[in-house]
């Protein structure tokens, strides 16, 4: 019994060590804000900005030192009362088109946006020109007499 109890005493201890351990691992962030429009104008941007240190994860989730760096500098030009576009433009201006998910159109992206849709296009001429070829060659694979038969076949199917 004594036994039983030291073991849950320690797998209770173990429990709160790593408890404790992750609760400090994660960063407390208190901003305030004016009103609740710019609170989530807050939460969307750092929703859809992405961290340049971490794969593929947004600022408002990473814990990584520039990430907290550019939530504060989202922070801070939202009370300057900058637009959100203006603060995108400032992100990719510092840290490069890497921090948005989605890629602005432009001339040097239009390859990007434009890939997709033209691999689509190309996928369904090439599958329409196949269909017919095969469609075509099964015509000319009959001879001309069995052609001629088909044909009336077909006629006599219709006039019945």
């Amino acid at each position: 019994m004594a036994l039983m109890r030291s073991l849950m005493l320690g797998a209770l201890v173990m429990l709160a060590l790593l408890g404790s351990g992750s609760l400090l691992a994660e960063a407390i962030e208190v901003r305030s804000f004016d009103n609740p429009v710019t609170e989530q104008r807050y939460q969307d941007l750092t929703a859809t900005l992405r961290c340049p240190k971490c794969e593929n994860q947004a600022i408002g989730d990473s814990n990584s030192p520039i990430a907290a760096d550019m939530r504060e500098r989202v922070y801070l030009q939202l009370k300057d009362g900058r637009s959100d576009k203006e603060i995108i433009d400032y992100m990719v201006e510092r840290f490069g088109d890497y921090v948005l998910y989605n890629p602005r159109l432009e001339g040097r992206t239009l390859l990007l946006w434009g890939l997709p849709g033209a691999l689509v296009l190309v996928g369904v001429v090439t599958l329409v020109l196949l269909i017919r070829s095969r469609r075509k060659s099964r015509l000319q694979a009959l001879s001309q007499e069995e052609q001629q038969r088909l044909a009336a076949l077909m006629k006599r199917e219709v006039g019945e």
